[in-house]
């Protein structure tokens, strides 16, 4: 008897968990945050206690997870409209190479020591560190590498504004990240110009609005369902 409880509790947190990585999306398939992590071993802990206790109420194994899911949804939720939320619970992506040079005070920020980097570059086909121009430690842990001979050149011609970098983030979620503004030496008037170019009249309408190194805008507007 023992064992057709067990059998039949497998086969049951097996479709329960199936609905639940359904409910909680893509994302947490694709890509585990710190928060994501915390949230995906409990709940494979709290599964393996309902299979292997069958004599346990299946009910009381069952409301702690469905407890989590409805918690990692509702901040999903939360976290798409506040970017401050978003940043508290994911954190933000790390710069360990810009423009060419090792960042050592981020490394040792993140307790990335080079033969940490050495080795995920290797894993990216990179031999030479002189040869990338950015590293970023995404949030997930993920090393992504932009090569020098994958980036453009940049340079002032003809008086046109020519950025270095990456396309810089100057509003998202209808909020301009002043931050980046001051850091392109731009103010919020300019950018208010710039964004009547594409029948933007309020910051509030656009979604993403990124400039890039030849001083080109990038401008998603809000869809109506957005705001």
């Amino acid at each position: 008897m023992e064992w057709s409880a067990i059998l039949f509790r497998t086969v049951l947190i097996y479709f329960v968990l199936f609905l639940v990585l359904r409910l909680m999306g893509k994302r947490e398939i694709g890509k585990l945050s710190v928060f994501d992590l915390v949230i995906s071993i409990t709940i494979a802990e709290m599964a393996a206690i309902v299979v292997e206790n069958p004599n346990n109420e299946m009910v009381k194994g069952l409301l702690p997870i469905a407890t989590l899911v409805s918690i990692q949804i509702i901040i999903s939720w939360i976290t798409l409209k506040s970017r401050k939320l978003r940043l508290l619970f994911d954190g933000r992506p790390s710069y360990l190479i810009r423009n060419g040079k090792l960042d050592r005070q981020e490394m040792r920020k993140q307790r990335y020591n080079l033969d940490d980097l050495m080795l995920q570059l290797r894993e990216r086909n990179v031999t030479n560190v002189a040869d990338v121009e950015f590293a970023i430690l995404e949030t997930s842990g993920k090393l992504n590498v932009v090569q020098k001979s994958e980036f453009p050149k940049t340079g002032s011609a003809n008086g046109k504004i020519r950025y270095e970098g990456l396309p810089v983030p100057l509003i998202m979620d209808g909020k301009v990240r002043d931050d980046n503004l001051e850091a392109i030496g731009k103010t919020r008037f300019w950018l208010k110009n710039e964004l009547q170019r594409y029948e933007v009249r309020d910051f509030k309408d656009v979604f993403l609005c990124t400039i890039d190194h030849k001083g080109k805008l990038f401008v998603n507007k809000m869809d109506k369902s957005q705001k």
